[in-house]
């Protein structure tokens, strides 16, 4: 059986996005967030939609992953790419990660968090995955297993590049439709799309990437609290440039 994708991404690190592309992928069928109804049941996290999310979605997670193996158990020639939340793992057997190719994304805090707390003003470390991101990196790494890392800066910044880098680490062919879409919504959309992917729906590639040239005062705490997860696993992040060519 071919190994599923999952992509355990944090909030606003451009991850619907990165779905749209890996969905141009003849080879490749996107699933978007299959754990958001179970984490949201469990950890009573308010969120946009947190209701119509719950009872749209089964949220049983440990079943949500079994019925996603026996689905690509059924799907001998297409790989699913699963774009997940690292958050949302939790009161979880987490034994699935040996089965699948993990990809981590993330994205610096300086530029995610502005984004991150117009949807949830009073986000703390534990809504952004960073921390969670780095203990399933490092538990997959002690075991021996080599999970690739995404950063969403030196994705915008060279799109091509770091897509090749990528598709060769999880032995998926590299198209060049996987750099643009049609700008409009697609039918694997969680329910949620409304609340949160505005810019997606209107984008037909990966935007330009453009650093935020003000940070709020009042974020600086969370900034804190987030940086040093963000370095540790940006230092293993594929990079735009040959020079910082990490893969």
């Amino acid at each position: 059986m071919l190994e599923p994708i999952c992509l355990w991404s944090g909030p606003r690190n451009v991850s619907t996005a990165l779905m749209y592309s890996f969905a141009q992928n003849d080879s490749i069928s996107v699933v978007d967030e299959p754990l958001y109804g179970h984490y949201l049941k469990l950890s009573q996290s308010e969120h946009p939609g947190r209701d119509d999310i719950i009872a749209a979605m089964n949220c049983d997670g440990d079943q949500v992953m079994r019925d996603l193996f026996a689905r690509q158990a059924d799907m001998p020639d297409t790989r699913l790419f699963i774009k997940h939340m690292a958050h949302h793992l939790i009161d979880l057997d987490l034994d699935f990660l040996q089965r699948t190719q993990n990809i981590f994304l993330i994205r610096d805090p300086r530029d995610m968090l502005p984004s991150l707390t117009v949807q949830l003003p009073n986000a703390q470390l534990k809504d952004t995955g960073f921390k969670r991101q780095w203990e399933i990196f490092s538990s997959l790494s002690d075991a021996g297993l080599k999970p690739s890392v995404l950063d969403a800066r030196e994705l915008l910044t060279n799109p091509r590049r770091v897509l090749q880098q990528l598709c060769s680490q999880i032995d998926v062919a590299f198209s060049n439709t996987m750099l643009s879409w049609e700008a409009k919504a697609r039918p694997e959309d969680g329910v949620w799309a409304p609340h949160w992917y505005h810019a997606v729906h209107q984008s037909t590639g990966f935007a330009p990437y453009q650093a935020k040239t003000e940070f709020p005062d009042h974020l600086q705490a969370l900034l804190d609290d987030c940086q040093p997860w963000y370095e540790k696993l940006f230092a293993h992040a594929i990079r735009a440039n040959a020079d910082g060519d990490n893969s």
